[in-house]
């Protein structure tokens, strides 16, 4: 009996061992388990830390501004790949970095503050940096800084600014004639006064058509506006053209020859566009062709492209010009250009055709011997005739 109860007394001492090791086992795996989790979620929040960080390099990176931030005491902590490139600059560009580290120092103190810096290059470039305090909710977090390309918008704004300016200008000479000229009329009872008069005022107004003309055409090339792209025959482009310069041209005295090959030149095109291209390329040759100098027009394939070469024996264009003519309302000479009737818009129209259809325009000028302007197209997939060669 006394063994039994010594026997069930060990039974129970080990039955007692046993739950207080269980229990202790299950506590430290419940801990093991719960130290697991928090572990995993402190990896987990780690690693969306990190994510979002990158994310938010990655776009700082993709944007065309500079980024530039800095703590409570003025220390940069990140520059974006835009702005990395002061860094280390050398010349003009170091004046950026100079000019977002005496900005940054300002804003600290609690003031948005901004600036100019004007890059004389080459290129010519001007920059935009400013700066302003990070606080939130009364709390100082540092300040940052912004740098800002503005070479392009303000030369597209100094073409608004001239071209204002140049088509005012162009449109109160006719319109001050034709007020004179009326003036003039009411009070004139001579017939071969009133005629001359009358033909005084004809002209100006087709002048000042002319003009609206041009501007209308103008802005639906650069906007490219219905334009419908197709297979276009080169020669029946410059056919079209020679029919509307014919009047110009007799009353110039100014003959045109053409050189054409004998099977068709095809380029992909809108066949207004084309056309209004070429006739101002006429145009010009005739205009500065002193009569009976003729203007010459032809046409070939180089490579894959096709050629539209006018060659006039004209005045020249001087070397300084040559890279300005294409620029609308520019002018080589005023005085001859308000004798002629234009305004500096052909070769503009030219060049955004050229543009439009993936080509380009080029000139080769000597003053006092004449001009070639060569437009060049990209030909058009539809197979060449047979006879057509490079």
């Amino acid at each position: 009996m006394i063994a039994t109860l010594v026997v069930l007394a060990a039974v129970v001492g080990l039955v007692l061992v046993g739950a207080v090791a269980w229990r202790e086992h299950r506590h430290f795996a419940d801990a093991e388990e719960s130290r697991r989790r928090d572990d995993e979620m402190h990896r987990r929040h780690e690693d969306e830390v990190v994510e979002s960080e990158t994310r938010l390099r990655l776009s700082l990176d993709a944007i065309t501004q500079g980024v530039v931030m800095a703590d409570d005491a003025g220390n940069v902590l990140y520059r974006n790949s835009y702005a990395r490139q002061f860094t280390e600059a050398r010349h003009g560009e170091a004046l950026v970095e100079a000019a977002v580290i005496e900005l940054l120092a300002e804003a600290v103190r609690g003031r948005a503050v901004e600036r100019e810096v004007e890059l004389f290059g080459p290129p010519r470039r001007c920059m935009f940096v400013s700066a302003m305090p990070l606080v939130f909710e009364g709390r100082d977090y540092g300040s940052v800084a912004l740098i800002d390309d503005i070479t392009e918008p303000q030369r597209l704004d100094a073409m608004r600014r001239d071209f204002v300016a140049n088509i005012s200008h162009e449109l109160r000479t006719p319109m001050g004639a034709l007020s004179l000229l009326a003036e003039t009329l009411a009070g004139e009872t001579d017939p071969e006064v009133v005629s001359r008069l009358a033909m005084r005022v004809q002209a100006e107004a087709i002048r000042l058509s002319d003009i609206m003309d041009d501007l209308l055409e103008l802005s639906r090339i650069e906007s490219d506006e219905s334009s419908e792209r197709g297979p276009v025959t080169v020669q029946h482009v410059i056919s079209d053209a020679l029919s509307r310069l014919k009047p110009i041209a007799d009353e110039k005295q100014v003959s045109i020859e053409t050189v054409l090959p004998a099977f068709d030149l095809l380029v992909k095109a809108d066949r207004r566009q084309l056309t209004s291209a070429v006739f101002n390329l006429l145009d010009n040759a005739v205009k500065y062709s002193d009569p009976h100098r003729p203007v010459r027009v032809s046409a070939e394939m180089t490579g894959d492209c096709v050629e539209v070469e006018v060659r006039d024996q004209g005045y020249g264009i001087p070397l300084r010009h040559q890279k300005r003519i294409f620029e609308r309302f520019y002018q080589v000479d005023r005085s001859r250009e308000r004798t002629d009737g234009g305004v500096g818009l052909g070769l503009a129209i030219v060049r955004h055709v050229a543009t439009n259809h993936g080509g380009e325009v080029r000139v080769d000028s000597t003053e006092g011997e004449g001009s070639t302007f060569t437009l060049t197209l990209p030909m058009s997939d539809i197979p060449q005739p047979v006879g057509a060669k490079a």
